[in-house]
């Protein structure tokens, strides 16, 4: 449920869920998400979702913050857009060329790398958005005991594929990109592949996500 509607600039509205991070109030704004998609309301150009809030941007030649106020409004909650939402495996490989911060994370956790891979493996994520760099998703909730901070001096340069874990996320790079999250492995397939114009995505918001580990040499040979 959307608690408050509010101005973003010139040419935005922040829809606001609340403070919490959590699975239930992200749902709800996907639902949104989606159903405001569905209805291409007159001058909206762009829709951003994160964990809690909504970010309507639109075109002052066209409409204005009252107007798009007005049509999100109108929207009845029991009839948004459901999620639908897809069940995705990544491979990941753990070699130690690729987990960066095992060691890092083996202090900071107090438990050993077969107890952190064997946590991770098991977990089952949920993806709350996608962003920073393009289709990277942000996906919860990692248990309590595996929650670590960034890394105090972020990386210039994280490899394209790694995969990282920060507080109660984990995340993919898709990108080489600057980053400060605990790098614990490299999936050697595209998340996100910019030739794809409709969906680009592998994975997207309200989606959920299992990782497998794979061997290096089953990674080597992935895409062949």
């Amino acid at each position: 449920m959307i608690k408050n509607i509010s101005n973003l600039g010139d040419a935005a509205l922040y829809c606001d869920f609340g403070t919490e991070v959590n699975k239930q109030i992200n749902s709800e704004v996907i639902k949104y998400f989606n159903t405001i998609r569905e209805k291409n309301i007159k001058g909206v150009n762009n829709l951003t979702p994160s964990y809690n809030k909504l970010i309507i941007s639109y075109d002052l030649k066209v409409t204005n913050f009252k107007e798009v106020k007005d049509e999100i409004e109108k929207i009845n909650e029991s009839k948004t857009q459901k999620i639908t939402n897809k069940n995705i495996e990544i491979p990941v490989c753990c070699d130690t060329s690729f987990s960066l911060d095992i060691e890092r994370l083996e202090k900071k956790l107090s438990l050993n790398k077969d107890e952190i891979l064997e946590n991770f493996f098991k977990q089952e994520f949920f993806c709350y958005m996608t962003g920073f760099i393009a289709g990277m998703p942000f996906l919860g909730d990692l248990d309590e005991k595996m929650r670590a901070q960034r890394l105090e001096t972020p990386r210039v340069k994280v490899p394209k594929g790694s995969v990282g874990m920060t507080e109660q996320f984990a995340n993919i790079y898709t990108f080489e990109s600057p980053g400060g999250w605990n790098i614990i492995g490299n999936t050697p397939i595209d998340v996100f592949e910019s030739s794809k114009e409709k969906e680009p995505n592998l994975i997207n918001p309200g989606d959920t996500v299992k990782f497998k580990q794979i061997s290096l040499e089953e990674y080597k040979n992935y895409n062949e």
